[in-house]
């Protein structure tokens, strides 16, 4: 495998992707801790699901009408891809994608950055590693923050719309995306290798 260094975003793509934060939902009285952990776990679920294989979990965190955009990261990693709509287009796509591979996502630092009692906005950043089922010394290892939209469907909090983005990433871009990366013109690897 070739020798990888994370790759350093500038200031601009920091806030190129961080511009998806922002929404003109009004914000009210900040949720209570309870209806907080609720909207944290619609992304709980969402990362769960993947890593234990479990669709149904994973097809819990979003509303039937959800979209999902990973336009970003698949386009650094020398994919193009469209924004996923629905969420039965949604699970069928990620684990088609994940079917031979073993993840973990870890989501730290999330904020609720918009709240109305109804709908609400969370900021989250989520480390997603990736590596082949039956080869775990290739891996690929995103740091990527996710803007979700959300809304209150019944007891529980769902995702409307998530865009990730990515903030860095390191390792085999083909672990995700294999016909993509074979053919990707800036490469990944170090200069000084």
């Amino acid at each position: 495998m070739p020798n990888t260094v994370p790759q350093i975003p500038s200031r601009e793509d920091i806030r190129e992707v961080m511009a998806g934060e922002a929404h003109s939902a009004p914000r009210r009285n900040a949720p209570t801790a309870g209806e907080h952990f609720e909207i944290v776990d619609a992304l709980y679920r969402f990362g769960a699901g993947q890593d234990l294989r479990d669709r149904g979990l994973f097809e819990s965190a979003f509303a039937a009408d959800a979209t999902l955009d990973f336009t970003g990261p698949a386009q650094r990693l020398g994919a193009r891809i469209p924004v996923f709509s629905g969420r039965q287009a949604i699970a069928d796509t990620v684990f088609a994608n994940i079917a031979a591979l073993d993840t973990t996502h870890t989501v730290t630092n999330p904020r609720v950055t918009a709240y109305d009692g109804d709908r609400a906005t969370l900021s989250a950043l989520v480390e997603a590693q990736h590596l082949p089922r039956d080869d775990h010394s290739r891996h690929l290892l995103l740091k990527n923050l996710y803007t979700a939209e959300l809304r209150r469907q019944g007891d529980r909090w769902v995702i409307q719309s998530l865009r990730i983005g990515n903030v860095w990433l390191t390792g085999d871009p083909s672990v995700l995306f294999p016909q993509a990366a074979a053919t990707r013109s800036d490469s990944l690897e170090s200069p000084h290798a």
